[in-house]
């Protein structure tokens, strides 16, 4: 059994633009929003898990009383875990919602070109059900999980702050707070964008803090944060939950995630690569240009030893080379040219392009690695067209043709692509597949070659003993690449140490790493996010095989009520779910809220938290007796009972560690409090991640 130094950090497939303020819109046609009086995000990152709770208040000054959508340009892969809204002195919980979100725009304006592009490919839409009275404060707070882009030892974080194609008023207030816990040691972490009222960081913490008054929103925030190469280890996170009403499903209360990221010193095998480029009519304009770009970045970044090839087709398909060519300079510069000649025309011959393709990879060297990578933004309509025509097509070229190991990686551009067919191909041949706007293909695939350019363990699987894991996703698992993450997910019933064999081969031979990892037994309050992120991916699993069927067949059927249970249950937004008001009315706060936390006579920090939280209270009377603090939750329910002794007047904090009476540690959610002494009864909310 060999013994590789591997690295547990991160999760799910992630794009720069993680998160942004979003917009109250009264009607879209003519560009008629509430106005976004202040900012403030809160990010916690765990290693690179980052949670995000982003609060924006708005004011209608539009003249009347209205109602508004909300918009967030959520980015693709992050997911949303909680919203809420305030109006008055009350705050509302939005449910989640069996059904699609509404992603019409009031007053229509789908021609309203600032706000299409300031949403994004993946926006998330709310609707406030109650009108608004002029001249009020709606604040809206969103919470959502996501992974922070990961790229050889570097963490990048992204914010578009950049407001300006909504507004051009001043912002009253805009505040960011990042704090950062990591396993593996922090070399560096620089706020690039702006300089901040304070940066500091230490092996295992950092944090950065900005806030500016009465200035327009029109910089984005850019930071990053470098974690050491020589700091590689294990590590696993699991936490047990313990709480007796979760009852979501039968495979256990026990939640782990493995991160895992080979050494830097792993020799990288070598490949066999093919690109397969979409030319036709439908891809004149910029999506030729940025196929043509995407090609170019990747063929100037092939690997000595490595072997390739490019196949084009439109009605007829054309190849570079008769057959994978070694890449030295003489064909690096053949392929620029060949590229720089494409042009868009003609039909959409997918099996075409399958069948020029595979064929190279005939009785390949089986210690190499064997790449496609296809786009295409359309469907077939030349050649054979149906989808199990072309799957079945497919599979037959790759037993004729004796090919082994052979990965296919899809991109679906548009809205007009065969998203079934695309799945299909990716799932059956050990690929992805993925689907774009029209300009983020050659963001996208260079992206996506970076992270692929360098296979050090391929045909990857996990084992475990003793067989304590069960829905371990993904499935099948991705291959081993240098500088970049494999994410493993699960689930237990049972708590214990277990021996975790990651294998697969390497130089076509078999190759194995071992470590031991202890499943928590009890719950782990840091860690509760990993039941969101297991229903992501397990979301995401059943996704991919919901495009294997017809939409209107019973099995789509099936998979997408399955999808819409997890969403619900596990309060995780799908493709196929979404929030909704009304809203469950949970805390009445007596308190405007000020920027300073010491305006208010009563106030929790740091909120949101995710072990223990500090509430602060200031007696303003000669008060020489007991206050009790009594914690509730979001149903009203008495969770803890906590007393101090008052020695009259001053400021006094109690430390809620995050039990409730019996003292196991609460779920995440919203919670509220009391503080009563003599007649006074002091409220407050806060948040526990």
């Amino acid at each position: 059994m060999k013994k590789l130094s591997f690295l547990l950090l991160g999760f799910l497939f992630v794009s720069n633009a993680l998160f942004s303020n979003g917009v109250a819109i009264k009607n879209a046609q003519t560009s008629e929003y509430f106005r976004l009086l202040s900012s403030d995000v809160e990010v916690t990152v765990y290693d690179q898990i980052a949670i995000i709770v982003t609060t924006q208040k708005f004011l209608n000054n539009t003249g009347e009383k209205t109602k508004i959508k909300y918009a967030f340009p959520l980015a693709e892969g992050a997911n949303g875990t909680g919203l809420r809204w305030k109006l008055g002195n009350t705050w509302y919980a939005a449910n989640i919602s069996p059904s699609p979100q509404d992603t019409t725009l009031p007053g229509g304006g789908n021609g309203n070109e600032a706000l299409q592009e300031f949403l994004g490919a993946t926006p998330l839409f709310f609707n406030l059900e109650d009108s608004i009275a002029m001249d009020s404060i709606l604040t809206v707070e969103l919470t959502y999980v996501q992974l922070l882009p990961y790229d050889f030892y570097r963490v990048d974080f992204f914010y578009p702050n950049d407001y300006s194609l909504i507004q051009d008023e001043a912002l009253n207030y805009q505040h960011i707070h990042f704090l950062l816990e990591s396993q593996r040691k922090i070399t560096n972490i620089e706020l690039e964008s702006h300089t901040p009222d304070y940066i500091n960081f230490n092996d295992s913490t950092a944090e950065f803090e900005f806030d500016v008054y009465e200035t327009t929103a029109d910089l984005d925030y850019r930071a990053y944060y470098e974690l050491s190469p020589d700091d590689l280890g294990l590590f696993s996170y699991s936490t047990y939950i313990t709480d007796t009403a979760f009852h979501c499903d039968l495979y256990g209360n026990g939640f782990f995630t493995f991160i895992v990221e080979p050494d830097p010193q792993a020799e990288v095998i070598q490949k066999v690569f093919t690109l397969i480029i979409d030319r036709s009519g439908s891809m004149s304009g910029n999506k030729i240009i940025q196929a043509r770009d995407a090609a170019s970045y990747i063929v100037n970044n092939l690997n000595e030893g490595d072997y390739f090839n490019i196949v084009d087709f439109a009605t007829y398909v054309s190849s570079l080379f008769e057959d994978h060519v070694a890449f030295d300079a003489s064909s690096q510069a053949q392929a620029l040219n060949y590229i720089n000649g494409m042009y868009a025309d003609g039909s959409t011959n997918i099996s075409g392009a399958f069948s020029t393709a595979i064929p190279d990879f005939a009785s390949n060297d089986t210690t190499l690695a064997n790449i496609i990578i296809f786009f295409t933004d359309g469907e077939a309509t030349t050649g054979l067209i149906g989808t199990d025509e072309i799957l079945a097509h497919i599979q037959d070229l790759i037993t004729i043709n004796e090919v082994s190991n052979l990965q296919i990686h899809t991109f679906g551009i548009g809205d007009y692509t065969n998203e079934s067919l695309l799945s299909q191909i990716a799932s059956q041949n050990n690929g992805l597949s993925e689907f774009l706007g029209n300009d983020e293909l050659e963001e996208v695939i260079t992206s996506f070659y970076r992270k692929i350019r360098n296979p050090v363990l391929i045909n990857t699987q996990l084992s475990v003993d003793p067989p304590l894991v069960t829905q371990i996703f993904p499935d099948p698992l991705d291959n081993l690449y240098l500088g970049q993450q494999l994410i493993v997910v699960g689930r237990y019933d049972e708590a214990g140490t277990i021996n975790v064999t990651f294998s697969g081969d390497a130089f076509g031979q078999p190759q194995s790493y071992q470590y031991t990892v202890d499943l928590a037994d009890t719950t782990i309050p840091t860690y509760q996010f990993l039941t969101k992120l297991w229903a992501k991916k397990k979301m995401d699993n059943l996704y991919i095989l919901y495009h294997t069927f017809d939409p209107e067949s019973p099995e789509a059927e099936e998979i997408e009520n399955m999808i819409i249970d997890i969403s619900i249950c596990y309060n995780v937004i799908s493709p196929f779910t979404s929030y909704t008001g009304g809203g469950t009315v949970f805390i009445e706060d007596p308190f405007e809220e000020e920027a300073a936390y010491g305006d208010k006579l009563c106030y929790a920090y740091p909120n949101p938290f995710t072990s223990e939280i500090n509430i602060h209270f200031i007696v303003n009377e000669p008060a020489y007796e007991t206050a009790t603090l009594r914690i509730f939750d979001s149903f009203g329910r008495l969770i803890d009972v906590v007393a101090v002794q008052l020695n009259g007047k001053g400021e006094y904090q109690i430390l809620w560690n995050g039990t409730n009476l019996e003292g196991i540690p609460v779920p995440s959610g919203y919670y509220f409090y009391t503080i009563q002494y003599n007649k006074q009864i002091l409220k407050g909310n806060m948040i526990k991640l």
